[in-house]
């Protein structure tokens, strides 16, 4: 438990027993739990926390409360990592009344059929709830990224509870950089969802915000304008950084080879570059890098008439997750029918705002003279983009 503000707690918990959050995304420093409590006349516990620890969260709620009861429990966002321990906290505080929406509780009443709930409260958008001194407004958040999802703000000491907004992968005890896994996290879990958090910026930027409470995550209290830019950046889908990302699949090392080719001529002209094995690497960290930067290479090799299967299923990530505003240029490799580019391209063809590069390079087998050369002029385009 810790502090907030001088009545705002946090009574959150960290979890490094889980391996996959949300059963694929890796999180080798953990997740965290995020949960508050506000006192005052009335007191609020915001949300809950994954089964896996209510035991520990329910002791850090009943050391913040220091006696008194809980008058409400907010419940923001109905997935199970923050309301897997509903039932536990009504069984404990069966006269608490529980907040939320008219979404919420039908979502509620499928995780929950046999609980007994004695006192609820359905707001609806933009209404206010006072605990005394503090007054609550729900911010409605539709798709962000579930349907019921609401945030809160609160006026009086200017905090704005952010449900799964601004949230990032990572245990709370852990030392790390905040934008790498917020932005794993961001484009992983809520990208496809990018006009429905422009829509929530819009809300917030009405709103005056010290503190923001995110229910995964550090509580951000200094320089906001940065994460407000970078959620901004993100759900607008605009490159955040100038380099190139190549994505390959290889099956005998030969595609390799050309992409390790294009990636040194890339480098000795002072162009960033990061690279990604789709058979071997994080496919969300590909996917975090395919997001970040404003030129795409795929390199694949020709698979039963078509791409290579980690090919496939890493462009059916990008295109699920609105994949827009790029540049994209192709590498593909084939023995005898060359095909993969042609999937690759037809993969992408309902995406936004993609330019493809002019310069395309259709190895046979292996490199040689041609398909060399077509990898250096490659080189020199991808260069020239600003």
């Amino acid at each position: 438990m810790k502090q907030v503000t001088d009545s705002i707690l946090y009574v959150g918990v960290n979890d490094h027993e889980i391996d996959l959050f949300e059963g694929q995304y890796v999180v080798p420093n953990g997740m965290s739990y995020n949960s508050y409590v506000i006192l005052d006349e009335s007191v609020a516990v915001m949300d809950t926390a994954d089964v896996r620890k209510t035991d520990e969260w329910l002791g850090n709620v009943e050391e913040a409360l220091g006696g008194r009861l809980p008058d409400y429990l907010v419940v923001q966002h109905m997935e199970p990592d923050h309301a897997g321990s509903i039932d536990r906290f009504v069984e404990k505080y069966p006269r608490a009344t529980v907040v939320g929406n008219a979404k919420t509780f039908s979502i509620m009443e499928q995780f929950f059929p046999g609980m007994k709930l004695e006192r609820r409260l359905v707001v609806k958008d933009g209404e206010t709830l006072s605990l005394g001194s503090h007054t609550l407004r729900f911010v409605f958040a539709p798709m962000v990224h579930w349907p019921e999802v609401m945030m809160t703000y609160e006026a009086s000491e200017k905090v704005f509870f952010s449900a799964d907004g601004f949230g990032k992968f990572g245990a709370l005890d852990v030392d790390e950089d905040w934008a790498c896994e917020a932005r794993r996290y961001y484009i992983g879990i809520v990208g496809k969802y990018g006009m429905m958090v422009q829509n929530v910026l819009k809300k917030a930027a009405g709103l005056e915000i010290s503190i923001i409470c995110p229910l995964h995550g550090p509580v951000l209290t200094e320089n906001l304008g940065y994460y407000l830019n970078l959620y901004d950046i993100w759900s607008g889908y605009r490159p955040e950084s100038q380099g190139v990302c190549v994505c390959f699949t290889s099956v005998y090392g030969h595609t390799r080879a050309a992409v390790e080719l294009l990636c040194e001529k890339l480098e000795t002209k002072g162009v960033k570059v990061v690279c990604h094995d789709l058979a071997r690497c994080d496919m969300a960290e590909a996917v975090e890098d395919a997001f970040r930067y404003d030129r795409l290479v795929l390199a694949t090799t020709t698979y039963n008439a078509g791409m290579f299967p980690f090919m496939k299923t890493f462009l059916d990530h990008l295109t699920e997750r609105n994949f827009q505003k790029r540049k994209v240029a192709f590498i593909e490799n084939g023995s005898w029918g060359p095909m993969a580019m042609k999937g690759m391209k037809e993969a992408l063809k309902n995406c936004r705002e993609l330019v493809f590069a002019e310069n395309e390079v259709s190895i046979r087998s292996a490199l040689n003279e041609a398909s060399t050369a077509a990898v250096l002029a490659l080189a020199e385009e991808l260069a020239q983009t600003a």
